[in-house]
């Protein structure tokens, strides 16, 4: 049954034609609306000629609406022009005279087989012709025309202006035209965009901002976690770098869109004008577009009472995750910072947490995992045996974790470890300590230091030590001397592969030798006598004369990766050069079971030597016995 209706209401919709009739109106998809209404059928069902297009401008004032007066085509592009079409008072309007009757459902129509749609962009000011894939044109003498004409319909039902903004539209439909009647039998295959109208886009207005650059977050990565420690207690800045920014309100620039309405921008909104005061820490420039504050010095960014300055010195009581989280202004950010914590119970410094300064002084105790990094440091609590304190001058009262410096003192020193260059424990009772040079007031037991150049001990305490005195201590020194011995391997192999390839031929040329002499001996002859030499003697002559040259240049490449190799070798000697200097020195009597050892370079070895109990033999160095033997032996003051 609901069938059957179906049918019946489409054949009644088909019967029902519209006779053909003539409207004029500005709004061509309203009156198509209003008359399909009329006739109880559905908008889709009517269709349109275009007759006539009218185009009406007026320039309107405050004190009258002034009169619409109509415009021709040709004074029409006279006044295409910015000038008059950003004027606010200027106005335009079409009106279109068209004939509207019942679409021929039976007859092949273009529209059916080239799939089209109009569109626009939000503004109105761009207007895009659509073709979507699929879409079918076949070449027809009138094709250019039809096309023009059902792009120019579509245009006005979506409220377009025609002939207006569209100066692009005839180069679009002679290029697709020219398409179709190349092919006869066009399908496209993909969707085609183009432009084919283009107001005057206007510019947003753009309101005042205020940019606080100083507090922009690192982007995190998609695989990267979030440190919630870093809450960004302070802000660190250096010299020069640009901390806070006003953007000025500017009005956006007008325009007029293709359906001709005038673009009136908006009023910026005026809301973060700066307000706060400056110290001389601080610099500002200004142009037009905006007011810039830079920073005059490095160090953190502070506001008080109202003023933005930068600040070198802080005081805290505390760092730890529930305070201020990790800090991390920098070495080189000239911020020094002084925790006031010193209760020996609680952590100055808390677990995991990072701190990064220029100096630092810890009245209190450094807590597990924690971290201190800076030029200058000063701890006057302990270091948990999992913290890592770092600074090119390191002072520590207890150490129980990692420390790394150039000049390091330790007051006592409690199985920790540290690496520096001038390291001075007061009291070691047990750890490593590696350095050029050690001092140690009061040694314990079970401490292994290890130096470059000298270890010296006040008091001997207890046993179970072992001092060292390795060359190749730092990490580049024995990094670099890697290098060299590969660099070595491959020179000999070289050298061995060049040594075999020389005797050969060597022994070639003074095989070819005889002939050689032969043969010049002719050639002379032959040169003498005015007679021409033959051929196949020059060829041999010149022959022997290459062989010679190739034997002169694996000579002269042989001497000269023997020289590379011998100054290879004698770079491996010098990584040792300073071992005959260094001194080991114990300015108290032996007690107990201790090492004294010394690490060769060339060749390779380990030199040990345990000092008697009770033995009083302060110094003790590495002496030559022979060409490459060496022995460790207690050694007057002054050697």
């Amino acid at each position: 049954m609901a069938l059957f209706d179906s049918r019946k209401n489409k054949k009644q919709e088909i019967a029902r034609k519209v006779r053909p009739t003539v409207i004029r109106t500005q709004n061509v998809a309203k009156e198509i609306f209003n008359m399909a209404k009329s006739y109880e059928i559905k908008p889709e069902l009517l269709d349109f000629n275009i007759l006539d297009i009218l185009t009406y401008t007026r320039i309107k004032s405050e004190k009258e609406e002034g009169e619409w007066e109509e415009v021709s085509p040709e004074a029409l592009r006279e006044i295409d022009d910015e000038t008059t079409y950003l004027n606010p008072n200027f106005q335009i309007k079409q009106t279109y005279e068209i004939e509207v009757f019942s679409k021929r459902l039976q007859e092949k129509e273009l529209h059916k087989e080239i799939l089209t749609a109009v569109g626009a962009n939000a503004t109105k000011c761009k207007v895009y012709l659509s073709i979507r894939t699929g879409s079918i044109a076949d070449y027809i003498p009138k094709f250019e025309n039809d096309f023009l004409d059902l792009i120019n319909k579509k245009k006005i039902r979506a409220g377009i202006l025609v002939h207006i903004f569209d100066e692009m539209l005839p180069d679009v439909i002679s290029k697709i035209s020219a398409r179709v009647r190349v092919a006869q039998h066009l399908e496209f295959k993909k969707t085609e965009t183009h432009l084919i109208a283009e107001g005057f886009e206007p510019t947003p207005t753009r309101n005042d901002d205020l940019i606080l650059h100083f507090e922009e977050k690192k982007e995190l990565d998609e695989n990267e976690k979030v440190d919630y420690a870093l809450r960004g207690f302070i802000q660190s800045v250096k010299k020069d770098e640009l901390l806070i920014e006003y953007i000025k309100p500017k009005l956006g620039r007008p325009g007029r869109n293709c359906r001709g309405e005038y673009m009136k921008p908006a009023e910026p909104a005026i809301r973060h004008e700066p307000k706060f005061q400056l110290d001389n820490t601080i610099r500002m420039t200004e142009d037009e577009k905006s007011i810039k504050y830079f920073a005059n010095e490095n160090g953190y960014i502070a506001f008080e009472k109202g003023m933005y300055l930068i600040k070198n010195e802080m005081d805290v009581g505390e760092i730890s995750f529930k305070t201020t989280g990790s800090i991390q202004s920098g070495v080189d950010s000239n911020v020094d910072m002084s925790v006031k914590e010193a209760d020996a119970v609680k952590d100055a410094v808390g677990t995991g947490m990072v701190v990064e300064v220029t100096k630092i002084k810890v009245e209190g105790n450094v807590g597990s995992n924690a971290k201190v990094l800076a030029k200058e440091a000063v701890i006057n609590g302990q270091t948990h045996r999992t913290a890592t304190i770092q600074a090119d001058d390191l002072e520590i009262n207890v150490h129980k974790g990692k420390a790394y410096g150039k000049n390091i003192q330790i007051n006592r020193l409690e199985h920790g470890e540290i690496e520096g260059e001038k390291v001075k424990v007061e009291q070691a009772l047990g750890g490593i300590i590696r350095g050029k040079e050690i001092d140690i007031e009061i040694c314990a037991s079970h401490v292994k230091a290890t130096a470059s150049k000298r270890i010296e001990i006040q008091k001997l305490q207890g046993s179970e030590n072992i001092f060292t005195i390795d060359p190749l201590l730092k990490k580049n020194a024995k990094k670099d001397l890697d290098a060299n011995k590969v660099k070595i391997q491959k020179l000999e192999l070289k050298l061995k592969e060049l040594k075999v390839e020389l005797e050969k031929q060597t022994r070639l040329v003074k095989e070819a030798a005889p002939a050689f002499l032969e043969i010049k001996k002719r050639l002379m002859f032959y040169n003498k006598n005015g007679v021409k030499m033959p051929a196949s003697f020059v060829k041999k002559y010149k022959q022997f004369q290459s062989m010679q040259d190739n034997l002169k240049n694996l000579k002269t490449n042989y001497g000269v990766q023997q020289d590379q190799l011998n100054l290879l070798t004698t770079r491996t000697s010098s990584f040792q050069d300073n071992i005959l200097d260094a001194r080991i020195i114990n300015r108290d009597k032996w007690i107990g079971y201790n090492e004294i050892k010394f690490k060769l370079v060339d060749p390779p070895a380990e030199l040990v030597y345990r000092p008697e109990k009770g033995s009083l033999e302060h110094v003790f160095g590495l002496v030559q016995i022979e060409e490459g033997e060496y022995m460790i032996r207690p050694m007057s003051e002054d050697k």
